[in-house]
């Protein structure tokens, strides 16, 4: 394990300061807007702004990173998002902070590529699932912690805003003090929606609805716990439980989606999902318990949907398109983010704050009619035919060349 880890520890303690600042700021933002009033439409516009900027970040970064290099890009952006961590404290102000937040975004976006670039280049091929297994836990496990870290100060103090920055900031010492040369600048990635959606209709929609059913938790989910009566503790709570079953999904799911059709997996994923969120439309408002463990249940089948649709996908693409096809489902992911708050939003102010669950419920629902009905005009592949399941982060493209069932795994080492 040691020996895996140690050419890519810089990189991998750069992602952990990182994302944990990146998490207490997804959380500590909606409670702050919630607390200063903004409005529940203009709150779902933040997280909206949020994808955009990370839309943008993944068509363009690699054009960054070519320009000036991976170390250079690295720290110009965490030094943008640091201050733009710091400048939400010094502007409370709706419209500032709309584009703060799509600017984090971009930022963390190209922060993403150049970290997943970087280790897909100290890879090898018989480290490269582990070094990914390894990267997806950091993942779950940072931005978990970074969400509890509100309860340390008082959400209306500069402290936490300050705390956010100074994670963010000290991620970029680990890269930027690296004897490690840099790796290969990455390529732009050709999306092409039309050639993936023939290849594999659900894994494309399937993205597209994870996007716009779980967009609306991370932009709206801390308003939802406000409104329901959770204090700032059980808000945290509240947020760490879904990443917390969503990681807990991932294998017994992904595990099943290899044994049987993957689309009887992502049926019942959306399927137990939609009741896990009519569940918290029915008792947010008189039962607190409820709402913790309806969010446990949401998150146990809602977070995996995104990497059991990529996994569906991946069947069907040519190998040599994997990279491409991974960039389209991204894109389709985010689209998905950027609407989704919008319609949360809209459904929370005419129906409080269970809304928010009760659009997730109608996206998923629609997946699970949308993936039936394919299921009547395809055959499964068969089981010889199938790549592997592999919980894959929402990221970069990038990720996808770390991802063993690319056909990058093939070239030598």
């Amino acid at each position: 394990m040691s020996a895996v880890i140690a050419p890519v520890s810089a990189l991998l303690l750069s992602v952990a300061l990182l994302l944990m600042g990146h998490g207490l700021q997804g959380t500590l933002l909606p409670v702050r807007a919630e607390l200063e009033a903004f409005g529940t439409f203009n709150i779902g516009v933040l997280g909206s702004a949020y994808f955009i900027g990370f839309a943008g970040g993944c068509l363009l970064g690699a054009r960054v990173v070519r320009r000036v290099g991976h170390i250079r890009t690295f720290t110009a952006l965490t030094a943008i998002a640091a201050a733009a961590a710091l400048v939400h404290a010094l502007a409370v102000d709706i419209y500032a902070w709309w584009g703060l937040r799509a600017v984090t975004g971009f930022c963390l976006a190209g922060l993403y590529l150049v970290i997943e670039s970087w280790l897909n280049e100290r890879a090898t091929n018989a480290t490269r699932g582990m070094i990914l297994s390894i990267y997806t836990m950091i993942n779950l496990t940072v931005m978990t912690l970074g969400q509890l870290m509100i309860v340390l100060y008082d959400p209306q103090a500069f402290p936490l805003f300050a705390l956010a920055s100074i994670l963010v900031s000290l991620a970029a010492v680990p890269v930027a003090l690296t004897t490690s040369a840099a790796p290969t600048p990455p390529e732009t990635v050709q999306l092409r929606p039309q050639r993936t959606y023939k290849a594999s209709p659900v894994g494309l929609m399937g993205c597209f609805a994870a996007g716009l059913a779980n967009g609306p938790f991370w932009a709206l989910g801390p308003v939802f716990a406000v409104g329901v009566g959770l204090d700032t503790r059980g808000v945290a709570v509240f947020m760490a439980l879904v990443v917390i079953a969503g990681a807990i999904g991932q294998w017994p799911l992904g595990r099943l989606s290899d044994r049987i059709d993957r689309r009887k997996v992502i049926v019942a994923a959306c399927v137990l999902a939609a009741m896990a969120g009519a569940g918290q439309f029915i008792t947010s408002a008189y039962w607190t318990q409820g709402v913790l463990a309806m969010a446990f249940a949401f998150g146990l089948f809602a977070i995996p949907l995104y990497a059991l649709c990529v996994a569906h996908a991946n069947d069907f693409v040519d190998p040599r398109e994997f990279v491409e096809a991974s960039g389209t489902l991204l894109l389709a992911n985010a689209l998905g983010s950027i609407l989704g708050p919008l319609l949360a939003a809209l459904a929370m102010a005419r129906l409080g704050p269970p809304g928010l669950f009760a659009v997730s419920a109608l996206a998923h629902t629609g997946m699970a009619a949308f993936a039936m009905h394919r299921m009547r005009q395809r055959a499964a592949p068969a089981p010889e035919e199938r790549t592997p399941f592999v919980p894959v982060p929402r990221t970069t493209p990038e990720l996808a060349e770390l991802d063993p069932r690319s056909e990058t795994e093939l070239r030598g080492e």
